[in-house]
């Protein structure tokens, strides 16, 4: 299996975190989304010792809350102690209700409006990650009016290419995230920031991408804002005292995928860190850390009840489910790899090759094609691995089909993190 926490219990059943996802199927209905707390919490702190390790005091991983949002996964990360990162007033409200310490957590995005900046200083947020000129000056008018200073990073993009899909790659200089280095419009608008009365700026943040399994990305990034850095030091006597390089560590989504050692990628990082400084006579700033991915992506299954099985002879086979694009557009998005198990029949000889197709009145409402399985039976429940990030968060209403329930795991008991969307919860909008 490509993760440690799924197995086959005797009864030929798909097992998760310990339980039989067959008989959460039954107890919950389909489709069903679980999520090991135990992985989730597992991955926090492996993050946080390996960052406390390598880098200096102040370092810290803030969980990327675009992977994943609602109020538990809040709550797991503010017992666990960490930072979060959220990209929108949404994703602060739930936060914030969560009880998260909202001093905690840095707020994200591209096109940050004046009622999103309000907002964000209405409950406190800690680091606003300041996008552009326009954020800029908005944010200091806006945050005067407010009668505070507010802390900030500036977002800028170091050029780098992380050889991942065009759609999850941020960090090139014609982002549309950041300022970019290069063109020399990042030093400028760090003057233009230590000019501003009510801003108060505490470093730099930038993010190459995602679904990146090397280090070379992050440690040329990483360099890269260094000299910058020295630059900033040098021309604007402003000295960083803290650097975010962002997230972005892949995930195993099929056996070809390669495991990745968390805490060894980060060494290799720090390493890279400290030679750098050394040659600039750096002291090296604290540096942040955004997994979202990594933290709960096989922390995640979904599970889906089996419905036609079509075949057309002498072309392909279709296996359809009681989900799809609703609850997992990523195929449909970027051809998105996964692993799926026939769960009822876990153990059995897999010898049927099928399209795994949704509901969906929608031609490319695939979850996955060619996939090999036992040839599945009407009723029998079918499992997609490692679904815990950017999928109940990407999830949608289209053809009106409800969300699915999100269901975690602990050991000891299994209990509601988001109840099932209703036909009523649909029409609640509508006049």
């Amino acid at each position: 299996m490509i993760c440690d926490n799924i197995s086959v219990n005797g009864r030929g059943h798909l097992t998760f975190a310990g339980y039989d996802t067959v008989e959460l199927a039954e107890k919950y209905g389909t489709p069903l989304c679980l999520m090991d707390e135990n992985k989730i919490r597992d991955h926090v702190r492996g993050y946080k010792v390996a960052m406390e390790k390598y880098f200096p005091a102040g370092s810290a991983p803030e969980f990327a809350g675009k992977a994943f949002s609602c109020r538990q996964i809040y709550r797991i990360m503010a017992e666990e102690g960490i930072d979060i990162d959220v990209v929108s007033p949404g994703e602060i409200y739930t936060a914030a209700t969560a009880g998260f310490p909202m001093e905690n957590s840095f707020f994200h995005g591209n096109n940050k409006t004046d009622s999103d900046l309000r907002f964000a200083i209405e409950n406190k947020v800690g680091h606003i990650v300041v996008d552009g000129e326009d954020e800029l000056f908005a944010l200091n008018r806006i945050a005067g009016a407010a009668g505070i200073v507010q802390k900030i990073l500036l977002r800028l993009t170091p050029g780098i290419d992380p050889h991942t899909h065009k759609k999850i790659s941020t960090g090139a200089v014609d982002s549309k995230f950041g300022v970019p280095i290069e063109t020399g419009q990042a030093l400028e608008l760090v003057k233009k920031a230590l000019e501003l009365k009510n801003v108060s700026l505490s470093g730099f943040h930038c993010h190459v991408g995602s679904q990146i399994f090397e280090s070379r990305p992050f440690t040329d990034a990483a360099e890269i804002m260094l000299d910058f850095i020295a630059e900033a030091r040098d021309r604007l006597k402003f000295t960083a005292g803290t650097l975010n390089l962002g997230g972005g560590f892949g995930v195993r989504y099929t056996e070809s995928d390669p495991a990745i050692d968390y805490g060894e990628k980060i060494a290799e990082v720090a390493a890279a860190l400290q030679k750098k400084c050394s040659a600039l006579k750096l002291e090296m700033p604290a540096i942040l850390m955004e997994p979202g991915r990594s933290i709960v992506a096989d922390a995640g299954m979904t599970l889906y009840t089996v419905g036609s099985v079509k075949e057309i002879k002498g072309y392909k086979n279709y296996v359809s489910i009681d989900g799809g694009m609703t609850d997992n557009p990523r195929y449909t998005l970027y051809e998105s790899p996964y692993t799926v198990i026939l769960a009822s029949r876990a153990d059995a000889v897999k010898n049927f090759t099928a399209t795994v197709a949704g509901r969906c009145c929608e031609s490319g409402d695939l979850i996955q094609e060619n996939v090999v399985m036992p040839k599945p039976c009407r009723g029998e429940i079918l499992a997609v691995l490692t679904t815990g990030a950017y999928n109940y968060s990407m999830a949608s209403n289209y053809n009106r089909v409800g969300r699915p329930p999100v269901v975690m795991l602990n050991g000891e008991r299994d209990y509601v993190a988001i109840r099932r969307e209703t036909y009523e919860d649909i029409c609640s909008l509508d006049e």
